[in-house]
């Protein structure tokens, strides 16, 4: 899948920042040194929301186990 597919399907919303890019950089140092570009972390972001757009028109069932489940992890954090 291409990034122009990737663009052309992407929700309107959420727009990647720096503050993302970076902590993907974090961790790919970590996980992936030799990937720990800004451009590689761009195209993980873009890759991530367009699977989060995918699965929320295909199973929007799982979304909402997920959603729960960081609903549930933040109320026992605070």
């Amino acid at each position: 899948m291409g990034m122009i597919y990737l663009k052309k399907y992407m929700t309107k919303g959420y727009e990647i920042n720096e503050k993302d890019i970076d902590g993907v950089i974090n961790f790919l140092k970590q996980t992936d040194p030799e990937n720990a570009t800004p451009e590689v972390a761009i195209a993980i972001l873009e890759q991530l929301h367009a699977e989060f757009h995918t699965l929320a028109h295909e199973d929007p069932e799982a979304l909402k186990k997920i959603y729960d489940k960081l609903k549930k992890a933040k109320r026992t954090k605070n």
